[in-house]
């Protein structure tokens, strides 16, 4: 094994050994700068080693990717590969194919990228995880297998990789050590994106070799298609579920409110992640109660798909996102809504607004739009009144990726908490410049063997930092509750999981939660506080 600091894209193809260990990460600030703060990362098992490609840095995040048991099988899987490869820069339906033949061909190697790239720096800098790192691998191969001088000349022309089942592995793996959060992209003093080169090697891997995490394929996506929701609420599921949240409602603010289910010719289809109405029921909850306060012409569907804005296909497999956006789209068609508008999950805005966009046309097309815009009109028109008192405690806001970087909604939810938490207070950067939450382009429910691990301590630990540095001045004060909002159901899935590890809501009083949930907290008419904290 190598210094890190000294591995080049050729060493993905050499034989045997681990291409790298992550011995040293970032150093958080305090309270967490003192030793045994944080759990050590796990060993990892022989029975992974055998099963698994475990020679790329340790870590499994792709679980269907398997050791070939025959020759024959290695050189088929290297040849699909390779017949992938050729396929994503010449087939002209490919929607990435502009940008990533861009970057593939003028990336300058100036490496300013790095330092925008928040598992780059998480990793004290391991040159595994440089944004151009895994795209200089690929033009490698490239270079070896679909150009003449390098089919001739091979290393003379930096075709100097060796290619076999171990380097595609290892580079299918090294596709899931990236968030797709685009930061690079937001840097490169040339407008590339080597995020799209990352996501386009996870395409080629569920599109020719059939092979996608678990979570992300078999539990996210067919579960999806076949039930109707990525977590396995089926429409009767759910109805129960809008049954419960009605009474809840009822229970803690004394609103009776009726949840429109399917109602026709309304103007607004309104779809969650479905992840809401399992993990945090409050959700859904508030946004009934702020559309009905707001006097919005508003429904549910529960038609398959309908109710799940979740569209896990735009990370790693683009026929698969197609199916969802296509499903979401039938709903709102059925009952003849004028618009969709997404709820509080941030990559369901992507896919639905922007890449939904490139996979659904004219007669076929529902408009999309966020709730963001939509909650700050009402707030601007008086539709609520406010008791800032009620959020009296410090909060500090969580930018999801692609809702703020990629689609430049960044003011309406600052605007609001300016007005409903007196002690708000701006992450460091924020905004467009927000770091990702590490749980971004399906890492959120990635949780096969050690993978937590990379997630916890390395692509989220940017964030976590963040967060620790916004609340300086409580922090260490476990008697003040502490909100980071999050406005995304993902996002709020990464930070979880990050505050047990970490044991931040146990030891510091540190919770998360979405926008809306503060909102309806702040009401100045409701009997008791919408929000509790225990301590």
């Amino acid at each position: 094994m190598e210094n890190v600091n000294d591995l080049k894209p050729s060493d993905i193809g050499r034989a045997g050994g681990q291409v790298t260990k992550l011995d040293k990460v970032m150093d958080l600030p305090a309270p967490y700068d003192k030793p045994g703060m944080e759990p050590d990362f796990k060993e990892v098992k022989p029975a992974w080693q055998e099963k698994y490609c475990t020679t790329l840095d340790g870590f499994v995040g792709v679980d269907t990717l398997q050791r070939p048991k025959t020759k024959e099988e290695e050189d088929e899987f290297v040849r699909k590969f390779l017949s992938g490869l050729e396929k994503i820069f010449t087939d002209a339906n490919n929607g990435a194919l502009q940008p990533l033949s861009l970057t593939f061909d003028y990336c300058a190697k100036c490496n300013t990228c790095s330092e925008a790239c928040h598992i780059y720096e998480a990793s004290g800098h391991n040159e595994l995880y440089r944004p151009i790192f895994r795209s200089e691998v690929l033009r490698k191969i490239y270079k070896k297998y679909f150009t003449k001088s390098g089919k001739l000349l091979g290393g003379f022309v930096g075709a100097d990789i060796d290619v076999n089942w171990e380097t595609i592995a290892r580079l299918g793996e090294l596709a899931y050590r990236c968030n797709l959060c685009r930061r690079c992209a937001q840097t490169c003093p040339l407008g590339l994106d080597n995020s799209i080169i990352a996501k386009e090697i996870r395409k080629i891997f569920s599109q020719e070799l059939e092979i996608a995490p678990t979570p992300l394929h078999n539990k996210g996506t067919v579960l999806q298609l076949k039930t109707g929701s990525s977590t396995g609420i089926n429409k009767a599921a759910f109805l129960d579920n809008i049954e419960f949240m009605e009474e809840d409602i009822e229970e803690q603010t004394g609103l009776k409110i009726k949840v429109p289910v399917d109602k026709k010719g309304a103007d607004i289809l309104l779809i969650h992640n479905a992840g809401e109405f399992v993990s945090w029921p409050e959700n859904p909850a508030a946004f009934a109660i702020l559309f009905e306060r707001a006097g919005l012409n508003w429904t549910l569907s529960s038609s398959l798909v309908g109710y799940d804005s979740v569209n896990y296909g735009i990370w790693y497999d683009d026929t698969q996102a197609k199916k969802i956006v296509q499903a979401q789209q039938r709903a709102a068609l059925e009952l003849g809504v004028r618009r969709i508008v997404i709820g509080e999950c941030g990559h369901a805005h992507k896919a639905a607004a922007v890449v939904g966009d490139r996979m659904v046309y004219g007669e076929d097309k529902v408009p999309v739009e966020s709730f963001l815009p939509i909650l700050w009109d009402a707030v601007q028109k008086g539709a609520f009144k406010f008791d800032p008192s009620r959020n009296d405690f410090p909060v500090t806001l969580h930018d999801p990726c692609n809702l703020v970087r990629g689609m430049g909604v960044v003011e309406p939810q600052r605007n609001i908490l300016k007005i409903i938490a007196p002690k708000f207070r701006e992450m460091t950067p924020h905004g467009v410049y927000n770091y990702c939450c590490g749980g971004g382009s399906g890492f959120a429910i990635m949780n096969s063997l050690n993978f937590l691990d990379f997630r916890n301590k390395v692509s989220s630990r940017m964030k976590f930092k963040q967060i620790l540095d916004a609340f300086a001045d409580t922090v260490a004060d476990p008697s003040i509750v502490k909100y980071v909002c999050a406005p995304c159901s993902n996002c709020k899935g990464a930070i979880r999981d990050m505050f047990e590890y970490y044991e931040a809501t146990a030891k510091f009083n540190i919770h998360y939660g979405g926008l809306v949930d503060l909102m309806v907290n702040a009401l100045a008419d409701l009997p008791r506080p919408f929000l509790t904290f225990d301590e």
